[in-house]
């Protein structure tokens, strides 16, 4: 395989990462701010619905980056398959016209 065809599926998995990063850094902000909400909170329901609204949006965000992560390795050992197999299958030649 040539070095192009080998970056091309390095590049998806690097787009992938810093998604992940993205994701993880937006998720990890939101669950301070409810953190704060719940510190901030004047009866117990409250604190109680912000630190479980805090929960869920970690596990909800750590479920997206393992979806995120599983389809950008597919695409990537797809993308590498397709390429390895047009390397090594010989092109397909068009057939000759029959003259009447």
């Amino acid at each position: 395989m040539e070095m192009a065809e080998a970056d091309l599926d390095v590049v998806i998995r690097s787009i992938a990462k810093k998604q992940i990063k993205v994701l993880t850094a937006a998720a990890k902000k939101r669950h301070g701010r409810l953190m704060a909400m719940a510190a901030k909170a004047k009866d117990k329901d409250t604190k109680a619905r912000h630190k479980h609204l805090a929960k869920a949006t970690l596990l909800s965000a750590a479920a997206a980056a393992r979806r995120l992560q599983i389809t950008a390795e597919n695409a990537a050992d797809s993308y590498a398959r397709s390429i390895k197999k047009a390397i090594d299958d010989p092109p397909i030649s068009k057939p000759a016209k029959k003259k009447d």
